[in-house]
């Protein structure tokens, strides 16, 4: 278990050096802004009222007020980082980032607990009619891309899998040994799996589109929650097991474990940079969300943040082992966010 802080230091180092970029860029700005108030800043000193705004932007009208997320572990960390980026430019406004799980998230959204909620999948039906019992209006915000990844040990005899391949092996009643997967000449050895709980975005889109219906999973797996680095763990630890992650945690786990790729009919697929933002890795490429309500877009911190999030998501998605959208996604973002404050 001693591993699991080393591999979050590699995801936030990546994250932590973006962050330290932008603080540096703002204080040579805030040097430049200093260097001005000293050579025309006489008349406050001495008490002139007129030009004390109570802002550090020189009366612009600095935003105020707080921003408050919940949701997905998938989306979470991304969201942290637009979080961090967009408090340094914007001191007024607190933005806080809980992680709950896509459907924990979900139950305070419509709720009306919460102004957004990151998401790894689209809405439930018995989610939209919780929202809609509440008078929550809302829509979902792309804010990145993403893939899962089905990973086994770095020795594991196979590179590529079937959609096929993989319900078999994680469908209810699903096959105990390697020797049973159909297409593979692997030895009969007993199968091991690592994978989220049902409150988990992750879950639900892997079971729905790989078993043929959300939330059906055979039930001996082991289930690590929202903890996808004990998934990592789990695998690198034993050469006949198989976890589901995201792309995101492939990226930082580097050698520890290997991402089969998935031939859904048109050969092997990588989950890849192009081939996920091309739409070519099927079925396990995904958008993730950061879903909006109607009522928190009208406070203007909120649409700045969402504004903020969406244009500048190029600059973090990637270092932090995401997969950026592309001008057509980023244009439909800030449309949707757009509708949604009434604008």
């Amino acid at each position: 278990m001693e591993e699991i802080p080393l591999i979050r230091n590699r995801r936030w180092a990546s994250m932590l050096a973006l962050l330290l970029t932008f603080a540096l860029f703002a204080a040579a700005c805030g040097d430049d802004d200093d260097t001005a108030a000293a050579t025309d800043g006489t008349a406050a000193a001495d008490g002139d009222a007129t030009n004390d705004t109570g802002s550090d932007d020189g009366g612009d009208g600095e935003l105020s007020g707080s921003v408050n997320l919940d949701g997905s572990s998938t989306v979470g960390p991304l969201s942290e980082v637009a979080a961090e980026l967009f408090m340094a430019e914007n001191p007024g406004v607190q933005v806080s980032v809980a992680i709950s799980g896509t459907g924990g998230g979900f139950e305070k959204f419509c709720a009306g607990e919460t102004d957004g909620n990151n998401a790894s999948r689209e809405i439930s039906d018995e989610e939209i009619e919780l929202c809609e019992s509440n008078d929550i209006a809302f829509d979902n915000v792309q804010v990145a891309n993403d893939a899962l990844s089905a990973v086994v040990h770095p020795d594991f005899p196979e590179d590529c899998a079937t959609p096929a391949q993989l319900q078999q092996i994680w469908d209810e009643g699903g096959v105990s040994s390697w020797s049973e997967v159909e297409g593979w000449d692997l030895p009969d050895e007993s199968i091991t799996l690592f994978g989220p709980g049902s409150d988990s975005g992750t879950f639900d889109f892997f079971t729905e589109v790989i078993n043929g219906e959300e939330g059906q999973i055979r039930n001996d797996y082991q289930d690590i929650g929202e903890d996808d680095q004990a998934a990592v763990l789990g695998v690198s630890g034993d050469p006949w097991s198989m976890a589901y992650i995201p792309f995101s945690f492939v990226q930082e786990a580097g050698d520890q474990v290997k991402p089969l790729a998935i031939d859904d009919g048109d050969g092997c697929k990588e989950a890849s940079l192009d081939n996920v933002q091309a739409g070519e890795y099927t079925p396990l490429g995904r958008p993730l969300f950061l879903y909006a309500s109607d009522s928190a877009l009208q406070r203007p911190e909120v649409v700045a943040f969402f504004e903020f999030y969406v244009n500048n998501q190029g600059d973090f998605a990637e270092q932090a082992a995401y997969v950026p959208m592309n001008d057509d996604q980023i244009e439909e973002a800030l449309e949707k966010v757009a509708t949604l404050a009434g604008g």
